[in-house]
């Protein structure tokens, strides 16, 4: 059976979807630990109410970064995960810790990468004034937010939203979409092929996960139109088509 390690700093809720999901599903698989960088996370409570193996390791006990990074990768490697998941883990992390996970190490990010990298995504997204924003599920690299695309959720900008609300959206598709990579990566489906994500039996379109793009009027349902021209369809009924020249991200 595979083991995951997920790394959080705040209140763990895709934490939680990746731990109910990984049970509901019965992946191969299990939550070996979880690992806060902060003693007060919400999310420590939330894992040991799933009954998960919790730990904290505060930068704040170390003298740099690079002894904190040193001591958390020595924390991690002792579970001896298949996949690391940060899942809204605040903290940058050095070339050592992901040079030593490398291929293991997956991020979600509040945005459809490339655009928005960093933080504020959701005003910013509104301040471009965008029509629609999501989530990405990537491989970490030395790049801030650069690494290897695996999936992508995507969410309607609608005329009403502030940065909270288009938030709140933009969860709820991560709460679908991280679990959803995360178990084709303990099923061995995620590799590299020319520094490009490449699943493992692909369904066409299943990397693009399109939520409430239907809905909304004539525009709205032109956009989700053009997003299933894009393919053949997808093996759930809430994923739909992404371009072929993305390897179906």
């Amino acid at each position: 059976m595979k083991a995951i390690v997920v790394l959080i700093s705040g209140r763990g809720s895709n934490m939680a979807a990746i731990a109910t999901a990984c049970a509901a599903e019965r992946w191969p698989a299990r939550i070996a630990a979880v690992i806060s960088s902060r003693a007060d996370a919400p999310g420590l409570a939330t894992a040991r109410e799933l009954g998960l193996a919790v730990e904290v390791l505060e930068s704040r006990d170390f003298s740099d970064r690079a002894a904190f990074d040193e001591a958390l990768g020595g924390r991690v490697q002792a579970y001896r995960p298949d996949v690391v998941a940060l899942a809204g883990f605040m903290r940058i992390l050095s070339d050592r810790f992901v040079d030593r996970f490398r291929g293991r190490l997956v991020n979600i990010h509040p945005s459809l990468l490339p655009a928005f990298p960093g933080l504020n995504t959701h005003a910013r997204a509104l301040a471009a004034g965008v029509a629609v924003h999501g989530a990405t599920v990537h491989l970490v690299t030395a790049e801030l937010d650069g690494g290897p695309i695996v999936a992508q959720a995507v969410v309607p900008v609608r005329a009403t939203d502030d940065a909270a609300s288009l938030a709140a959206r933009v969860l709820e598709a991560e709460h679908r979409l991280y679990p959803r990579v995360l178990r084709w990566m303990v099923e061995g489906r995620v590799g590299l092929v020319a520094g490009r994500v490449a699943l493992r039996d692909p369904v066409p379109g299943e990397r693009l996960l399109a939520i409430g793009l239907a809905t909304g009027g004539p525009a709205a349902r032109r956009r989700h139109a053009r997003l299933r021209a894009a393919g053949e369809g997808a093996r759930d009924p809430g994923l739909r088509a992404a371009r072929p020249a993305d390897d179906g991200t």
